[in-house]
């Protein structure tokens, strides 16, 4: 054994009831802390002036019901001009789901129009169109999310939402707020989300969009209060960023949100140019909560991140952490994925510990040079496959499990997943590695799946599929599984047996 075994420690769960298909596995499920001591009203904040990216609360007696037409309208007080505009007739395009979330009716993809109901995440000079909720019925009234990025910091605003925008609504409603000055006079080496208002930021997404206009290698480090977080995220040619939950748990910063290959086609990409309503968008957002695209040195720290979508089948990360030279690095600590299918995904040089990823098919994939999850827990959900390694050079050490538990959810039957699967194409390796890991009942005796066959066949200490260390949760020695996996020996096993040996010393 090379390195001790991870002493598990049992993290408790939020609940959310978009996702309730995941409440019971894994782990127990107490409340979430919102760390907010009154109700979010971004209208009369302490320092009468609001975040950027604050909703807006329309109040109203009773919960109110959309209505088919009308416009919500957004412009600056000093020269009447318009900033943002949300059209009721693109409700249509949308489906209201349980939990207030609105998902599209039809695929988003490439030629798809832009609506008012799809919202466009600027980074880095591109443009990635996802779809959002801008509009949520609440018990206290209308809450209005504007697009994200058309305010500016320290102006004056007045809203105007008509009155067929809500039945029962007789007169047009307006009011007029202030938007808080930019976080300091200098750069801030913090950043703070709340949804209280009372921080820079009430979203994790409008605390990225401010940390991508600054320098590209400054330092910044995007401080998440508790609460669970209801947006789509994108990040793409900004380093040394750091988000973090600022709770005592992984598990009190959540950040969540349902989409899925059937909302918006591909893994995720974005334009070049700003798309212009009523026009073709020009690339899918992708079916990714967080896309990330050639950022270095991005960290990942006591948070959980969530696809909410609520199936078992369909393609859904959480992450795709895009690395176009394969090189940049990402380093995950404390914190917690979930999804089913396709949970994470990524390239370059990446570092996961002590972190729980869940899901049950493929859902640890990519093309990364060197991914290491280490002291972690990797949970099953259903029946299904643990990896899909598409590892481009055939010396890369790909995906390397380090000390981990392979456990399941209540629900995953035993024997029915297994350690990895190919993805059948030649011009890729499945490089996967697992060094002194606890496999619970779920993982089939054979343990690997060959069909199709892996890249190689017949793996060896440097490629293809291997173990070793591997034992039942009973501490017992495993060495059943098929030929298409490798034992490796003591001397051949050094080469994974720590994160210096899989990252290198400069990671």
């Amino acid at each position: 054994m090379i390195h001790s075994t991870l002493v598990r420690k049992l993290l408790v769960l939020p609940y959310l009831a978009a996702f309730a298909l995941l409440a019971t596995a894994c782990h127990k499920t107490p409340s979430n802390p919102s760390g907010d001591d009154d109700p979010l009203n971004p209208f009369k904040p302490v320092d009468n002036s609001v975040c950027v990216d604050a909703p807006i609360l329309m109040p109203t007696s009773g919960k109110p019901t959309l209505g088919t037409a009308g416009k919500i309208i957004v412009t600056k007080t000093d020269d009447g001009s318009q900033v943002d505009m949300i059209d009721l007739e693109d409700l249509a395009t949308v489906t209201i789901r349980d939990d207030g979330q609105m998902i599209p009716k039809e695929q988003i993809t490439k030629d798809t129009k832009l609506n008012t109901f799809h919202d466009v995440l600027t980074s880095g000079g591109r443009y990635r169109v996802v779809h959002y909720t801008p509009l949520r019925a609440t018990d206290n009234g209308l809450e209005i999310r504007l697009h994200t990025g058309v305010l500016t910091f320290d102006t004056e605003y007045k809203v105007t939402v008509e009155a067929s925008v809500t039945e029962g609504q007789t007169e047009a409603w307006e009011t007029t707020f202030k938007t808080k000055k930019k976080p300091g006079s200098t750069i801030m080496p913090d950043l703070i989300v709340a949804q209280n208002g009372k921080q820079d930021f009430c979203t994790v997404g409008g605390a990225l969009n401010y940390a991508s206009t600054l320098g590209k290698s400054t330092a910044i480090t995007i401080q998440v209060t508790p609460g669970t977080y209801t947006d789509m995220l994108y990040l793409r040619d900004k380093d040394n960023v750091t988000v973090k939950g600022s709770g005592i748990l992984r598990t009190y910063a959540v950040i969540a949100y349902a989409n899925n290959e059937s909302y918006e086609s591909g893994s995720g990409s974005a334009s070049t140019s700003k798309p212009v309503l009523g026009q073709a968008i020009g690339a899918s957002g992708g079916r990714g909560l967080f896309l990330v695209e050639n950022c270095n040195n991005l960290t990942l720290e006591k948070l959980t991140i969530r696809n909410t979508f609520g199936e078992l089948k369909g393609q859904a990360e959480t992450i795709y952490f895009n690395s176009g030279s394969n090189a940049h690095k990402l380093t995950i600590e404390d914190c917690e994925l979930w999804s089913f299918q396709d949970t994470f995904l990524c390239k370059g040089l990446v570092y996961v510990h002590k972190s729980l990823i869940a899901g049950h098919c493929d859902y640890i994939w990519g093309y990364p040079k060197a991914c290491l999850f280490e002291d972690c827990e990797i949970c099953s959900l259903e029946a299904g496959y643990i990896v899909q390694a598409r590892i481009q050079g055939q010396n890369d050490k790909g995906f390397v499990f380090l000390n981990c538990q392979l456990t399941a959810g209540d629900d995953a039957p035993y024997g029915k997943t297994y350690l990895a699967r190919s993805g059948g194409d030649t011009n890729y390796y499945d490089n996967v590695t697992f060094i002194g890991c606890t496999m619970y009942p779920v993982i089939h005796s054979q343990g690997w799946y060959n069909n199709p066959r892996p890249n190689p066949s017949m793996p060896n200490a440097t490629y293809g599929w291997k173990e070793y260390g591997s034992k039942d949760k009973d501490g017992n020695p495993i060495y059943s599984h098929n030929s298409y996996g490798c034992y490796l020996t003591d001397e051949t096993a050094v080469a994974y047996s720590s994160k210096e040996a899989v990252l290198g010393a400069d990671f």
